[in-house]
């Protein structure tokens, strides 16, 4: 009997995930164990096992595509296996004949009929002639309501065999390669480059070469065609002639004027202001990527041209003029926003706006912690930082002061007597908080090394979700930009966050004497429902103490 596998959550705030790759395709043996997909979730791109065994019959989420955890995924059984009521949102029949010849009659193209019954209800007024398939804007993202084409890559008349990509799609949340599921002649467009439209509307049209389709596009209205994702089944028996055919189409189209590139590689172009024209593509058909920008070393030519206008210019110019008006471009950049920097901003004004926040702020001599640091990394295979010294001793501190180390609850506050302490990190599309289990029982080696292999693995976005969950405490350090004060936004369910500023050699009294001294700057956000203003003192003056006397953190 054929299962249906749906979206997993992979995480306990998980609420839809993306499908980043499909590993296997329809038709291949599933063992169980094997990876079927990885899946982005919104804190890391993680594989998904298959639980079953069988054959792949059906793909519900296209790589690429986001949707609701539970959502249909794909489905797993035996080969020639009916699963038309599956897709109808039934069970699968229990019925020995359904796997029988019916079901191989429908296997020609089980993919075209599922999508054909449920854009029944809104068929188009104008039946689609055979072969024909209307591919519409699709959604690739939860949030998405419209999409801008950003490239062709392939022009009205092209032959298109299946998985070829047809163009390159900008989202809300990204530009993306749009493939297609589809084989046949391209014999219409209907959104062209740099127009936006609304998903489901009519993007191509795929079909036999010269078959009419008059009236098809004006008639078109959206969810009203079939969009089947898989062709009839004589038509995808594509002929040694048609493959060589789309081979010389690509040919073509990489060398006739169109500029063929990966998202990628024309986002590294644009932030290096070089021009992909200029660029020799190592890619299939010339097609430029993220390498070939990188190694790209921009042309002298051109240039002593420039210095002779620019001379030319000058000699030209008046020598004094009366008035100057400045002049420019008008320039604004819009960024789409990541799922990752939409989950930032959610929690962090859900946090900002619930909890009552205050700070106490509290300076610390560092000159004994220097010491300690130096010290401490003279032992071979040692490497610790001034900030696992403040991770350290905010353990130790939190274990004095376990009232910090707590979140509220409407009916109750929860006090944590083991620490977790989370560290924020910067990556490129934002932040994450790995998290130190157990911190208190780490000597600061661990502390270092922990740190460091965490942070390095979140910058690749390789962390895993349980590897972000569970932090009763969180430590953000902008020290080593620089800034020497600053507040942070309470990471909850945390009850408060530590702010840690740069080291600052400054003029400094001691024993009634000024001289040269290094400092620091602590900033301590509480929240109000659950730290009072003394009890906050108190841990931070606890802080200070196992700073400013390292040594102290042994005892």
């Amino acid at each position: 009997m054929a299962i249906k596998v749906t979206m997993p959550r992979l995480s306990d705030t998980m609420t839809e995930g993306t499908v980043a790759t499909w590993l296997k395709k329809v038709g291949d043996k599933i063992s169980e164990g094997d990876i079927l997909a990885e899946i982005e979730t919104d804190k890391a791109t993680m594989e998904f096992e298959s639980f079953n065994e069988g054959t792949l019959l059906h793909i519900g989420i296209q790589a690429g595509e986001t949707a609701p955890v539970d959502s249909l995924l794909a489905i797993i059984g035996k080969e020639g296996e009916d699963i038309s009521a599956l897709l109808a949102g039934g069970d699968a029949p229990a019925d020995p004949e359904a796997s029988g010849p019916k079901a191989e009659a429908k296997e020609e193209a089980p993919t075209a009929e599922a999508k054909t019954e449920t854009a029944a209800p809104a068929k188009a007024a104008t039946e689609l002639p055979k072969g024909v398939v209307v591919v519409t804007m699709p959604r690739l993202s939860d949030t998405m309501t419209e999409g801008t084409v950003a490239t062709w890559l392939k022009k009205v008349g092209d032959a298109v065999a299946e998985g070829d990509i047809l163009a390159e799609i900008e989202t809300d949340k990204a530009t993306m390669e749009f493939e297609s599921f589809n084989a046949g002649t391209l014999l219409y467009i209907g959104i062209q480059e740099g127009n936006t439209a609304p998903v489901d509307s009519l993007l191509a049209i795929i079909g036999p070469a010269g078959t009419d389709i008059s009236g098809i596009a004006e008639n078109y209205t959206a969810g009203g065609a079939s969009t089947a994702s898989a062709p009839a089944a004589e038509e995808t028996k594509a002929a040694p002639a048609a493959e060589k055919e789309t081979e010389a189409t690509a040919d073509t189209s990489s060398n006739g004027g169109r500029i063929l590139a990966s998202p990628l590689a024309k986002k590294i172009a644009s932030d290096k202001g070089i021009q992909l024209s200029q660029v020799k593509g190592s890619g299939e058909n010339g097609r430029i990527v993220k390498s070939d920008i990188e190694n790209f070393t921009p042309s002298a030519q051109g240039q002593p041209a420039a210095k002779a206008a620019d001379a030319k210019q000058e000699a030209s110019a008046p020598a004094a003029p009366k008035v100057f008006v400045p002049a420019g471009e008008v320039y604004t950049e819009e960024i789409k926003n990541s799922q990752m920097r939409k989950i930032i901003a959610k929690r962090l004004a859900e946090s900002l706006f619930t909890a009552p926040h205050y700070n106490l702020v509290i300076e610390v001599s560092m000159d004994e912690a220097m010491g300690a640091r130096a010290t401490i990394n003279t032992v071979p295979d040692t490497k610790v930082s001034f900030n696992d010294m403040v991770i350290k001793a905010c353990a130790l501190a939190l274990k004095k002061h376990p009232k910090i180390n707590s979140q509220w609850k409407e009916d109750a506050i929860i006090i944590n007597h083991h620490v977790n302490i989370g560290v924020a990190v910067a990556v490129e599309d934002g932040l994450v908080v790995p998290v130190l289990k157990f911190t208190d029982a780490m000597s600061l080696s661990q502390i270092g090394a922990s740190v460091r292999d965490l942070a390095g693995r979140a910058k690749n976005k390789k962390l895993g979700p349980q590897e972000m969950e569970g932090s009763t405490f969180t430590v953000s350090n902008l020290g080593m930009f620089g800034i020497t004060e600053f507040n942070s936004i309470i990471n909850q369910p945390n009850s408060a966050i530590l702010s840690v500023g740069a080291i600052v050699e400054k003029p400094v009294v001691k024993n009634g004497q000024i001289v040269v001294g290094n400092t620091m700057m602590l900033s301590l956000a509480c929240d109000h429902r659950t730290i009072d203003g003394a009890t906050g003192a108190q841990f931070l003056q606890t802080l200070k103490q196992y700073i400013e006397s390292p040594v102290t953190m042994l005892a």
